[in-house]
């Protein structure tokens, strides 16, 4: 039996649909079950709630020996590292009580680099956390995720721009869902590995944020600038929409470790084989049709 947390997230969704069309028995944790598609709850058992929940977490894994782990955002936290520990804990009580052997999670490049980075920190404190107990262990390990340009999709269409806070011309690598999703369910049907190790997930590209902006124009047919945004301004931007003052500050000292300790940057080898998605690639079959509607 395999577990899966977030399965109506843009991640675990990709997880969920891979393994059913394996015919594995899985298990998802959902806070709103009807916001699963009617597939996933015909085909899956479904355990509503949360995975920070310790009683629910031990009685969705009772009986299976895999999981899917992913740490949802919570931009209403009083805490960042609070939050990471409060999904952390159960899963280590649940390991620590037998019968999970092999956890497959999302994490983030950066191990052994990144410092006092807001959500990178936090999540690289869980992968640890994790490790500790000793489960086998695979965390899947990402850059800028090319998702997080459709937040944008709306100024892109009418003010012909998106804004990412890094350098135009330094090298930013990308991944896309869909290949994390692909490859942590290849994980979770292997039973042959053993150990802890990172994963990491980057595309084939080696764009800068200006060339990024270039084949969205090519693939749009239209000009399309980028607009490099400070971490301040990012920082007011999420307090503007509602973010708690940790959140926001943690999302700022993300953006200022990610621009002066360059670990999403040209330094970070490519991994074609596990994320082969270009950025033109998805520019023109996810980017473009949320762009013109």
């Amino acid at each position: 039996m395999i577990v899966v947390t977030t399965p109506t997230g843009q991640i675990g969704r990709e997880v969920v649909d891979h393994l059913l069309a394996s015919a594995a028995s899985i298990r998802v944790i959902a806070r709103d079950p009807d916001r699963l598609p009617p597939h996933v709850r015909e085909n899956a058992e479904v355990v509503r709630g949360s995975h920070a929940d310790p009683a629910l977490l031990a009685e969705a894994c009772a009986g299976a020996d895999r999981v899917f782990w992913l740490a949802p955002p919570d931009p209403r936290t009083d805490s960042v590292e609070a939050h990471f520990r409060a999904f952390t804990d159960p899963l280590r009580k649940v390991i620590a009580d037998g019968g999970v052997e092999r956890v497959v999670s999302v994490s983030t490049l950066g191990r052994g680099i990144a410092k006092n980075a807001g959500m990178i920190s936090a999540s690289l404190a869980m992968d640890e956390g994790i490790m500790a107990t000793g489960v086998h262990y695979r965390a899947l390990c990402p850059p800028f995720l090319m998702e997080n340009l459709l937040g944008q999709a709306e100024s892109i269409r009418t003010a012909g721009a998106f804004n990412l806070a890094a350098d135009g011309d330094h090298v930013l690598r990308t991944c896309t869902t869909r290949d994390l999703g692909a490859e942590a369910a290849r994980l979770l049907l292997d039973d042959s590995w053993t150990g802890q190790a990172d994963v990491p997930m980057v595309g084939p590209d080696d764009l800068t944020p200006e060339g990024m902006a270039e084949t969205v124009s090519e693939v749009l047919g239209r000009t399309v600038r980028v607009r490099r945004s400070t971490s301040g301004e990012y920082r007011a931007t999420m307090l503007r929409f509602g973010a708690s003052e940790a959140w926001a500050q943690g999302l700022a000292e993300m953006t200022d470790a990610l621009e002066e300790q360059g670990f999403y940057g040209a330094m970070s080898p490519t991994t074609p084989d596990r994320a082969p998605t270009s950025f033109r690639q998805w520019c023109e079959e996810v980017l473009r049709p949320a762009v013109l509607g």
